[in-house]
Order: structure tokens, then C-alpha cells, then sequence
């Protein structure tokens, strides 16, 4: 059976990677507490038999959760340079996370800063060529204000980096760009949740499944990318993460939000290290 997930980064995790509950969506205008999740119904990629919302789904959901101020979730990033490409992929999937954080925002000028990012990442990856027609939607689009076409290229952007490293059978730096993302949607949404914390809301944040399937996929790649510094620390901060979700047998503590942000904080701030 396949097990439904709600992440952020495919943040672009895909994060946006993401970022949800593994049975629940927040409930339509008009109605309290959550709904079951149709998988079937909803856009994604099944990985390992776990459904992976792309990224733009994943905060059309959050969007039913009320109106949070996007603006304070916004970063302004300083991409470091390097020619570790374990850490250019997960930098990737982090800058595609935040874009979709700037198209919450409808910040514009965040929108545009998140484009070239990706343009810079793609370029030290060598994907130019596959990434520039989608940077280039992005910034022409973010000139128009069409927020909907942002976050398709962002999502297409995702999606072409990961297919064209496992067609290069780069299959661990694509696993990469879908932690980078994830690490930095499910940041997002734990400040959100926590400045007006729920236990429907905090439910969201319940994918214990995923956080697995990311522990399992790292130990699953060759000793030397489990020895890298980020992807040691990653391991271990996902495991300290789905401790928490696996005790939260009757539901998250607002401690427990607060813990599971602090640990993707930790991580982040590692990926955008300039070691």
C-alpha cells in the first residue's frame, strides 16, 4: 500500500521539498479540524511507495491555514561559494524552498533574488543549459506579479535538476536537493505553526514516514557520501526529528514543534556554512 505523505520541498521535496500529515489536510473555508487525504487526488511523486507533494501544492495548503505573515518567514541568503556539489545540491533544494516562501510573500524582489540563486547553483552543477529557461521564467515573470507561473517554473525548476542528475545516475546529489528542500519547507512551517500553534496545525508537521525514508536513502548511498560532514549531521538531526514524531502518539506539544525547528534550523545553518 502506498503511504501519503505531505512534505514540503519534493521542498522542492519534493520542498520544497514540504511538509504535511500523512492522513490529514487542513479543512476547507466553512468547516473545523482536518480531512482525510486522498492521495490519488493530489499532484505528486511516489517514491519508495510514499506520495511526495511538489512544492506550489504544499503551501496551497498551508494557505487554507489562515493567513500567515509570509514576509517574516522570507531569508535573505547568502549563497557560499564552493565546488562541493553534496553541498551545492542541497543548497539547491533549500533556494528552491525559499522561492516558494518569496511567492507566499508575493515579494518580488525576493522572488528575483531566488531566481538567480538558482541560476548560480544550476551553473556550479554544470545544469545551465537545463536550468536557464526556467530562471529566466522566473524573473520575467516576477516582473508581471504572475505568482502562479512562478511557482510552476520553481517547481519545474525542482524537477528538471532531479531528472537530469539521475539521468547522469547522480541519484545521491538529486536525494540531496530534496533534503535541502525539505529541511527548509518543513523550517517554514514549524515558525508558522508555532506563532499560532494548534494541534490541527502542529498535526501537519507529522510525517514520520518521510523523515524514515530520508534516513534510509542517505544510508543507502556509498560510505564516502555518508561521511560527508552535512549529510553525518543531516542523519543524525533526522533521526533526533522522527523521534519526536513517533512519540507524538497523541498529538504534537508545542515543546515539541519548537524542538523539531531547532534542529532543521541547526542543519540549515550547516548547508549555508561557507566551509
Amino acid at each position: 500500500m502506498t503511504s501519503s505523505l505531505f512534505p514540503i520541498p519534493r521542498l522542492a521535496v519534493y520542498a520544497a521539498s514540504a511538509l504535511l500529515t500523512t492522513t490529514a489536510l487542513a479543512a476547507p473555508q466553512g468547516t473545523t479540524g482536518v480531512q482525510e487525504f486522498d492521495p490519488l487526488a493530489f499532484p505528486g511523486q511516489v517514491v519508495d511507495d510514499v506520495v511526495v507533494p511538489v512544492p506550489s501544492e504544499v503551501f496551497s495548503v498551508l494557505d487554507k491555514l489562515g493567513e500567515p505573515n509570509w514576509k517574516h518567514e522570507i531569508r535573505d541568503l547568502e549563497v557560499p561559494n564552493s565546488s562541493d556539489r553534496t553541498k551545492l545540491a542541497l543548497l539547491f533544494g533549500y533556494v528552491v524552498a525559499e522561492g516558494f516562501v518569496a511567492v507566499q510573500a508575493e515579494d518580488k524582489e525576493a522572488v528575483k533574488d531566488a531566481g538567480r540563486d538558482v541560476t548560480t547553483l544550476a551553473t556550479a552543477l554544470g545544469l545551465t543549459k537545463a536550468v536557464r529557461p526556467h530562471s529566466q521564467a522566473i524573473l520575467d515573470a516576477a516582473d508581471k506579479n504572475d505568482w502562479r507561473s512562478i511557482r510552476k517554473e520553481f517547481d519545474q525548476t525542482q524537477k528538471t535538476v532531479k531528472d537530469t542528475m539521475e539521468e547522469m545516475k547522480d541519484m545521491d546529489l538529486s536525494q540531496c536537493v530534496s533534503l535541502g528542500g525539505w529541511l527548509r519547507g518543513t523550517a517554514s512551517v514549524t515558525s508558522v505553526v508555532g506563532k499560532n500553534f494548534s494541534a490541527d496545525r502542529a498535526e501537519l508537521l507529522n510525517q514520520p514516514m518521510l523523515v524514515e525514508h530520508f534516513v534510509n536513502s542517505i544510508s543507502k548511498m556509498p560510505k564516502s557520501a555518508q561521511e560527508h560532514d552535512l549529510l553525518k549531521s543531516i542523519r543524525k538531526g533526522l533521526g533526533s526529528v522522527l523521534e519526536k514524531m513517533e512519540g507524538a502518539v497523541d498529538g504534537f506539544s508545542k515543546d515539541a514543534i519548537s524542538d523539531i525547528s531547532k534542529t532543521c534550523e541547526t542543519l540549515l545553518s550547516g548547508i549555508l556554512s561557507k566551509k
